[in-house]
C-alpha cells in the first residue's frame, strides 16, 4: 500500500506531454487497494495535516496555494469539505471563482487571482482558479485562440512570481469520466438536499465533454512545472481522491520544516498571578 500513497506517482513532471485518454479514473492500483485501509489512512493523514496546518500558521514563513480544478462533480467540495475539515478556519481559506464580474473582465483573467494569494502563514484553497481562463473561455470561444493560446505563458510567470514570493502551490486536476458525471449529476436530481445543486447549464456543458478534456490536456502539459506541479488525481472513487490529495498535500507541508517559534528567554520565567 506504501507506493499508492506516494503522491508523485500522480505529478505531471515539467515538459511531459499529458495524453488523458491514458489517465484511468478509477487508478491504476484501486484494485489492489481495501477502500477501507484507504479511508483509515486519510483519517491519520488529515489529523496530521491538522498540527502541520497550525504550525505554518505559527512559525508564520510559508504561504500555501491549493488549486482544485475538475469536471463538474469532479468533487472540488467534497476535497475541501473532507480533507480540510478539521484545521483552524482562521488560517486556512477558500477562494470561488464563478463567472467573472465586468470588473474583474476589465482587470484582466489574473486580477482576481492575484487578489486571493495568500498571506503569510495561510493556506488558501482556489475552488476553480485562474485556469478558467484557458478551459471555460477557451471551450466557449469567449476569447479567441490567440488570446488563450498567450495566456499559458502568462500563467506561468504569475506563479512563477507568486513561488518567488514564498508561495508554495500545489494544482490538482480530479479527473473522473463521463459516466461517473452522469451517475453523480442523477444523485443530486434524485436526494432534495441536492438537486439545489443542478442546473440546466449542467447539460450542456456535458455535451462539451471532449472540448474540456482537450481543454484540460493543454493546459495541464503546458503549465505543470517543477515550483507549481499539476496532480493528474483518479477521481471517480472519492476515497482514492481524499488518499492521494491528502498525502500530497501532508508531503508538501512536511517538506518545509516547520517549526514552532521559540518563546523568547526573557518570557520564560513568566509568572503567572493570582486573580483570587
Amino acid at each position: 500500500m506504501k507506493a499508492l500513497f506516494d503522491p508523485a506517482s500522480y505529478q505531471i513532471r515539467a515538459g511531459k506531454t499529458l495524453d488523458i485518454s491514458h489517465l484511468d479514473p478509477d487508478g491504476e492500483s484501486a484494485a489492489g487497494i481495501k477502500k477501507e485501509d484507504a479511508k483509515e489512512e486519510t483519517k491519520k493523514l488529515v489529523s496530521k495535516l491538522d498540527g502541520l496546518q497550525e504550525r505554518l500558521f505559527a512559525e508564520h514563513v510559508h504561504k500555501v496555494l491549493i488549486v482544485l480544478q475538475a469536471m463538474d462533480t469532479g468533487g472540488k467540495d467534497g476535497v475541501i469539505r473532507r480533507i480540510f475539515e478539521g484545521v483552524n478556519p482562521s488560517g486556512v481559506r477558500v477562494a470561488h471563482f464563478r463567472q467573472p464580474s465586468q470588473d474583474e473582465i476589465d482587470h484582466g483573467f489574473l486580477w482576481r487571482a492575484y487578489e486571493q494569494i495568500p498571506a503569510t502563514g495561510e493556506i488558501v484553497i482556489f475552488n476553480r482558479s485562474h485556469y478558467e481562463g484557458v478551459l471555460v473561455e477557451r471551450v466557449h470561444n469567449i476569447v479567441p485562440e490567440p488570446v488563450w493560446k498567450k495566456r499559458y505563458q502568462e500563467i506561468i510567470e504569475f506563479e512563477r512570481l507568486l513561488s518567488e514570493q514564498g508561495v508554495t502551490i500545489l494544482k490538482f486536476y480530479l479527473h473522473i469520466d463521463s459516466d461517473e458525471q452522469k451517475k453523480r449529476i442523477e444523485e443530486r436530481l434524485a436526494d432534495p438536499t441536492k438537486e439545489w445543486k443542478f442546473s440546466e447549464d449542467d447539460l450542456q456543458e456535458r455535451k462539451l465533454w471532449g472540448e474540456y478534456l482537450k481543454a484540460y490536456e493543454e493546459a495541464l502539459t503546458q503549465t505543470s512545472t517543477e515550483y507549481s506541479p499539476w496532480f493528474a488525481v483518479p477521481s471517480n472513487h472519492r476515497w482514492l481522491r481524499d488518499l492521494i490529495v491528502s498525502s500530497a498535500v501532508v508531503t508538501m507541508l512536511e517538506g518545509l520544516n516547520m517549526k514552532y517559534p521559540k518563546l523568547p528567554e526573557t518570557l520564560r520565567d513568566s509568572k503567572i498571578p493570582s486573580l483570587k
